[in-house]
């Protein structure tokens, strides 16, 4: 039997992720800053993109009225899909006569504008290697000396503690270990007091060293009873000591006021303040949903390429195709940003109506929902609300609180209806603010007591509530006055 090679038409189906697409897709998981971070990056790349400026108007800010809800129709709003790239043969000089070509008025600066804080305008904080280095350049050390203070500073970890040995900074710099303690010492006296240390009792002691007045026994305290300090066990240190508790207690309230963790203070991330993406008013009894646009720039076409393109009949072909590859670009994402902020419009409409109860009454309303919930509800994918939900907020009379929030577990109840992990969690918190600090609740007389509540959760579950709460077990709770 001959082999014979043949062709024949097959018709198939697939996915094509094409990068309008994967631009959209983008999109919707940027946070404010992001986007308007993108689009600025856009207008830079893209000549036909402009921001039109407008005047202040006078309805800013307001919520949603019912007829401006329309605009924001889930109806008319559509997942985003792979649809191509778009025709090349689109009727780039019917569109651009109807663009709207009104040339961008000025915003006018108003008097007492809020203005950002000055620490949101620089562009970098001073690190706590920067600020020891500084001060280890105004110190008279030999050449040597700064070596091992280099290293020494090198090596400290967010808190100000030295973690690893001065044999190992000796054997790396060269320097005699004797040398290395001694620019140790002098580093722990730099600002801030502390830093350099090798552990928590180190720490401490050489913050006492620096108060006016020494206390031999808070200094007691620290080398040989911090165990017992943890625990607030005040009569047994009194015990120890053969001292009254009332002075330990004065010790231990000293000792209180120092820093732990002296380095924190130059380490970790620029606290911003959180911009809702989302504001939901009460209004006439019923919640009504504002997008909050503020900062993010509106886009329009350049009018002077409208007219380039009109006349590029007789230009080159490489020019004119340049300009209607650079307009798609620009259309499609203004395109894609107006369907962002719909699709959030959507997400945030559906959270109200399966949340009123929350928005009425606070946390303890809070009910189990889940993304499966609000994408049935929207008509949309899972993965389209879980990008929606990223790193977005939502002021609420309630507070502001990330769209993520609102998606809890649901946890079972004797009434039969199931209670959301969040509103749990806020009942150990009240549980644990009003128990007796002298006599603090075990996991397991927690999970007692919000069985009395009708609520049946497992002793490991309420672990883990309490550690994600930051909550201390109850040992370390215990406060023996």
């Amino acid at each position: 039997m001959a082999l014979e090679l043949k062709q024949a038409p097959k018709l198939t189906q697939q996915l094509v992720i094409t990068p309008q697409l994967q631009q959209a897709i983008r999109l919707l998981q940027l946070t404010r800053l992001e986007l308007v971070e993108l689009i600025n990056q856009e207008m830079r790349e893209n000549p036909l993109l402009e921001e039109v400026e407008f005047e202040e108007s006078e309805d800013k800010g307001e919520p949603l009225g019912e007829g401006e809800e329309s605009s924001l129709n889930s109806e008319h709003t559509l997942e985003v899909k792979g649809e191509g790239e778009g025709s090349d043969e689109f009727d780039w000089e019917s569109y651009l006569e109807n663009y709207n070509l009104t040339p961008p008025v000025k915003q006018k600066d108003q008097d007492g504008e809020d203005r950002p804080p000055i620490e949101n305008l620089l562009t970098k904080r001073t690190t706590l290697f920067d600020h020891l280095y500084w001060q280890l350049q105004l110190s008279q050390l030999t050449e040597e000396e700064e070596k091992a203070g280099l290293w020494i500073i090198g090596n400290l970890d967010d808190d100000g503690y030295l973690k690893i040995p001065l044999e190992v900074i000796s054997a790396e710099t060269g320097v005699p270990i004797s040398s290395v303690e001694s620019v140790l010492r002098k580093i722990q006296q730099f600002d801030p007091v502390g830093v350099g240390a090798r552990d928590l009792r180190e720490c401490l002691l050489i913050q006492l060293e620096q108060l006016s007045v020494r206390d031999p026994v808070a200094e007691k305290i620290i080398s040989d009873y911090l165990s017992l300090l943890k625990n607030r066990n005040y009569p047994a240190i009194a015990k120890k000591l053969g001292l009254s508790i009332e002075r330990v207690t004065r010790a231990a309230s000293l000792i209180f006021k120092l820093d732990p963790k002296p380095g924190k203070a130059y380490g970790g991330d620029l606290v911003q303040e959180i911009i809702p993406d989302v504001y939901v008013y009460k209004v006439e009894g019923e919640y009504v949903i504002s997008l909050n646009d503020e900062g993010i720039p509106k886009l329009r076409i350049n009018p002077y390429y409208r007219r380039l393109l009109s006349e590029s009949r007789h230009n080159l072909q490489e020019e004119r195709k340049y300009i209607q590859e650079k307009l798609r670009s620009a259309l499609w994402l203004i395109r894609s940003i107006d369907q962002r902020q719909r699709t959030i419009y959507k997400v945030a409409k559906s959270i109200v109506k399966f949340q009123k109860d929350f928005l009425d009454h606070g946390i303890q309303f809070l009910k189990p929902l889940v993304l499966r919930d609000v994408a049935e509800d929207i008509q949309m994918h899972e993965s389209t609300i879980s990008r929606v939900t990223h790193n977005k907020y939502m002021h609420t009379p309630q507070g502001i609180y990330e769209l993520k929030f609102f998606f809890n577990t649901g946890i079972p109840s004797a009434q039969g209806e199931a209670l959301a992990s969040e509103t749990v969690k806020n009942l150990l918190r009240e549980i644990i603010a009003k128990e007796d600090p002298r006599k603090p609740y075990s996991d397991e007389k927690l999970v007692q007591i919000l069985k009395g509540m009708n609520i049946h959760i497992a002793r490991r579950t309420v672990s883990k509530y309490r550690e994600m709460l930051k909550i201390l077990p109850s040992s370390e709770r215990r406060r023996i006055t």
